[in-house]
């Protein structure tokens, strides 16, 4: 007899067993089959961006070749500004050369005459500091009696500047 009961006790724990494991793998079968949903939910998803991500790509891809069409359309105006940027320069640079030349030759003018160049002329206000009338009516009667040594300057300018020039 207690083998009998042994054997019923031991057959009611293994059809609890079997439940329990029934239970288990319904619930994992409806694990997977939602895990297997949500893959082909994510296919379609990446395969969708996939193909946008492909046209942005070709976008990207016309708007580069665009802008380096563009691009070498602009070098010859480039290069001409850098053409201009140079002959400023030289020319700013020349225009130095000449200033410097003319104030030296001013110089020793002044210096054969016997005049120190900080007494030649009086202390003059900065242009701020000028009253607007200094520069109409006191300017022209100043040019009128300066314009041949003006001139004479002028001409050792342009002179300079063929020198260099050559």
């Amino acid at each position: 007899m207690l083998v009998g009961v042994s054997v019923a006790v031991i057959a009611a724990a293994f059809v609890v067993l079997v439940i329990y494991l029934v239970k288990t793998l319904v619930a994992a079968k409806d694990s997977l089959e939602q895990a297997a949903k949500t893959l082909q939910e994510i296919q379609q998803t990446v395969d969708e961006l996939g193909y946008e991500v492909k046209q942005v790509v070709r976008q990207a891809s016309e708007v580069t070749a665009d802008v380096q069409h563009k691009m070498k359309l602009i070098d010859p105006v480039m290069d001409s500004v850098n053409h201009v940027g140079e002959a400023l320069s030289e020319i700013t640079l020349a225009a130095k050369q000449a200033s410097a030349a003319m104030v030296q030759g001013f110089r020793q003018t002044k210096a054969r005459r016997g005049v120190r160049p900080s007494a030649a002329r009086p202390a003059s206000p900065a242009p701020e500091e000028r009253p607007q009338s200094s520069y109409t009516a006191g300017g022209e009667a100043a040019s009128k009696k300066s314009d041949p040594g003006w001139m004479k300057w002028a001409d050792i300018a342009a002179t300079v500047w063929q020198k260099v020039r050559s």
